[in-house]
C-alpha cells in the first residue's frame, strides 16, 4: 500500500519512538555524524522499533538541513548525512512498510524576529527534501517546529517540488488557550493553515506537554481539520537534573495518554523524546488489545 492510501485508511498507524535519546544511551550524545560514522548503532536502534511492529519509522535526519548545519557548526555534509539516514531506515524496516524522511527546525528565526527570509528557509528545506526523496523515502515528516511560518516554508518546499505525502507536526508549549506554540500559534491556526497549504496529515510532537496534555491539542486540531492526526508526545514533561534533561514516564502511563489521543482523533501514534522501544512495544500491545 502507498503511504497516501495508508494515511486515508483511518487505520491506526504505529510510528517509532525517540532516536536521539536512544543514541545518547549508547554514547552518541550530540553526534550529528552518527549516520556516517556509526551507522550500525543507528540501525540497531531503528531495528528495535521495527521489532515492535511499527508501520513507519523516521530517518535519523531531523535537523540536518543546511541552515542548521552551518549555523551550529555541525561538520557534516548535507547530502551524505541525509542520504545515509534514509538508507539506514530502509535497511531497518524493509520495503513493505514506510520510511518517513525527517525534516525539522533550522534553529533560526524568520524576520522580523531573526535575520532569515522565508525564501532562504524554503530553499534549505527543498534541498534536504530532494535528498530524502531521491534516497527513497516514502514521504516526508516535518516535525518539532515552533513557528507556523517556518512549517509553511518546509511544507511548500516539499509539496511544490515532490509528489510524496507530507506530514507536519508542530511543537506546543501549552495546551491552554487552544494550544500554543512557542511563537504563539494556536492549534486551530496551525490546523487551518497547514490544511490549506496541502499537508497530508498534521499533529503534535515533543514540546512541554505530557501525553495527557497532548490529548487536548489533538482535540483542538480535530475541530479545525478533517486531515489524519498525529500524536507523538514525549515520555512525560521534561525536567532538569543538573545539566541532564530527564523523561521518566513509564510505558504503562504513556499508553494511557496515547489511548486518549486516539479517542480524540489521532490515527498515527508514536513517541518523541525519552520514549524507548519499551514504550512503543507497550503501544503496539495496547493496539492489539
Amino acid at each position: 500500500m502507498e503511504l497516501s492510501k495508508a494515511l486515508k485508511s483511518n487505520e491506526i498507524l504505529l510510528l517509532d519512538g525517540a532516536t536521539g535519546t536512544e543514541l545518547a544511551k549508547r554514547g552518541l550524545m550530540g553526534k550529528a555524524d552518527a549516520n556516517i560514522v556509526n551507522p550500525d548503532i543507528v540501525l540497531e536502534v531503528q531495528r528495535q522499533y521495527v521489532k515492535c511492529g511499527c508501520d513507519a519509522i523516521l530517518s535519523n535526519t531531523c535537523t540536518m538541513n543546511r541552515i542548521y548545519i552551518e549555523t551550529h557548526n555541525v561538520n557534516v555534509p548535507v547530502l551524505e548525512i541525509n542520504k545515509a539516514g534514509v538508507e539506514i531506515a530502509r535497511k531497518a524496516i524493509g520495503h513493505d512498510k514506510f520510511v518517513l524522511g525527517d525534516l525539522s527546525s533550522t534553529g533560526q528565526l524568520l524576520e522580523p524576529y531573526g535575520t532569515y527570509k522565508e525564501a532562504e528557509f524554503y530553499d534549505t528545506y527543498k534541498e534536504q527534501a530532494e535528498i530524502l526523496a531521491t534516497a527513497g523515502a516514502d514521504g516526508f515528516i516535518i516535525e518539532t517546529i515552533f513557528d507556523l511560518r517556518e512549517a509553511v516554508c518546509a511544507l511548500k518546499a516539499c509539496k511544490e517540488n515532490f509528489s510524496l505525502p507530507a506530514i507536519v507536526t508542530m511543537t506546543y508549549q501549552t495546551e491552554q488557550r487552544g494550544g500554543r506554540t512557542m511563537m504563539g500559534d494556536s492549534a486551530e491556526q496551525c490546523a487551518k493553515t497547514l490544511t490549506d497549504t496541502g499537508a497530508d496529515a498534521i499533529g503534535a510532537n515533543c514540546g512541554s506537554l505530557s501525553p495527557h496534555q497532548t490529548v487536548q491539542v489533538i482535540a483542538e486540531l480535530r475541530k479545525a481539520t478533517s486531515l489524519p492526526l498525529v500524536a507523538k508526545p514525549n515520555a512525560g514533561i521534561p525536567r532538569l537534573e543538573g545539566e541532564q534533561t530527564i523523561f521518566d514516564m513509564p510505558p504503562e502511563l504513556f499508553i494511557k495518554g496515547i489511548q486518549e489521543c486516539i479517542d480524540a482523533g489521532a490515527t498515527l501514534v508514536g513517541g518523541c523524546c525519552g520514549t524507548t522501544p519499551e514504550h512503543i512495544q507497550a503501544v503496539a500491545d495496547m493496539l492489539k488489545r
